[in-house]
């Protein structure tokens, strides 16, 4: 093969392994894979999300919130608790952890 046969072929197969890469890494964080038919719609209409993308990233969102809410509430509790202990005075707070180990 000649040298000029070599390059186009490096070129494609750099342009299919980008290809591979580019949906797997969109598979990997949930994105929809596209096809040339879509791409093309797109550019044509200008880029509208799906209604399922749309609805899908609002689900995604709204998880991930509900988890956030429950990490936070979570973290107030312990703060109240870091609160009390700091501004109780010595005297009580070695009176509860004398009562917790009489319990066990």
């Amino acid at each position: 093969m000649h040298d000029g046969q070599l390059f186009v072929l490096a070129i494609i197969a750099m342009g299919i392994f980008g290809g591979i890469i580019k949906m797997s890494i969109r598979a990997k964080h949930g994105l929809p894979l596209e096809d040339r038919s879509t791409r093309r719609n797109n550019r044509r209409n200008g880029f509208v999300a799906s209604d399922m993308e749309a609805e899908r990233k609002v689900e995604l969102l709204s998880s991930e919130n509900e988890k956030l809410v429950g990490q936070i509430g979570r973290l107030e509790e312990r703060l109240r608790v870091l609160e009390r202990i700091a501004t109780d005075p010595a005297e009580r707070v070695s009176r509860e952890i004398d009562e917790l180990r009489s319990r066990d």
